[in-house]
């Protein structure tokens, strides 16, 4: 195993969630072919300067592509989820939070759809994207959106935590109500709270201190502070702990790809191995 390639426990782990291959003409081997994916994203390096050891470039991006838009990867991560859960291996105290991205020149310029196909944000800092994330206890994703790098948190709270889907392996409904919520000040708005209330979903959110002095300039008709543990927050540090997991690859760290389908697939992907 060189650096950067899956090790024998992480391709055991993903070999039985890969796409049975096509019938035809016989395929470049999948491991080398993951490798080479896995190589490229966590250098941050571009297509044609993946080592040829991994096979043609075009080989690598094409099966990459394909993968990414058939919704390969975020199958075989909702597979991993589902694998986990049947053992009892998620802890339901999930954190939310977001991370900026910065976008490098050559994610600018997707010829279709403008950027909502490829959701970029400005600012003074340039082109930015951002990732909302929700994970469990243990610091693993369990569902991820990407935006643009100007989106406020609160507008994707809601969006993340309906992304949330681990299948069930045998009947039954994919589960999607977390046990507990913690998030940070972003998320502290009137509608965030009743949606989770309205779900019987209990959560851990501070109040922004213009909120509180709203409040108390209200008198009795401001209402109870809501309840907050501080010693149940202090777990929300998971969510900062798994961004800084994610972005130890470079080509999620920084965003290299045109299009969103293939960042997210990429995230999706070191997803993935998070759980392996």
């Amino acid at each position: 195993m060189r650096r950067h390639e899956l090790s024998d426990a992480e391709w055991e782990f993903v070999r039985p969630l890969l796409p049975a291959p096509l019938r035809g003409r016989k395929r470049l081997d999948d491991r080398r072919v993951l490798n080479g994916i896995v190589w490229k994203f966590r250098t941050g390096t571009a297509w044609r300067d993946v080592p040829e050891r991994y096979g043609p470039w075009q080989t690598l991006h094409t099966r990459f592509r394909r993968w990414a838009l058939d919704g390969t990867f975020e199958r075989m991560l909702r597979a991993a989820q589902a694998k986990a859960d049947a053992a009892g291996d998620i802890d339901w105290l999930v954190s939310v939070d977001s991370t900026v991205v910065r976008a490098h020149q050559h994610a600018a310029g997707a010829r279709k759809g403008g950027s909502a196909h490829r959701p970029l944000g400005r600012s003074r800092g340039g082109l930015t994207s951002k990732i909302h994330l929700a994970c469990e206890a243990f610091g693993r994703p369990l569902a991820f959106v990407v935006t643009g790098g100007n989106t406020n948190d609160g507008t994707q709270f809601t969006v993340v935590m309906d992304a949330i889907r681990v299948p069930r392996i045998g009947p039954g409904r994919p589960r999607i109500r977390p046990v507990h919520v913690l998030g940070d000040k972003g998320y502290s708005s009137k509608a965030i709270r009743t949606w989770l209330r309205r779900r019987g979903i209990s959560h851990t959110i501070p109040e922004r201190s213009d909120q509180v002095r709203n409040r108390l300039r209200r008198g009795s008709q401001g209402g109870r502070p809501p309840a907050f543990d501080k010693q149940l927050y202090k777990h929300r540090n998971v969510v900062e702990r798994c961004f800084n997991r994610l972005k130890q690859w470079r080509g999620i760290a920084t965003r290299y790809d045109k299009t969103v389908e293939s960042y997210q697939a990429a995230v999706a992907l070191a997803s993935l191995l998070m759980w392996a």
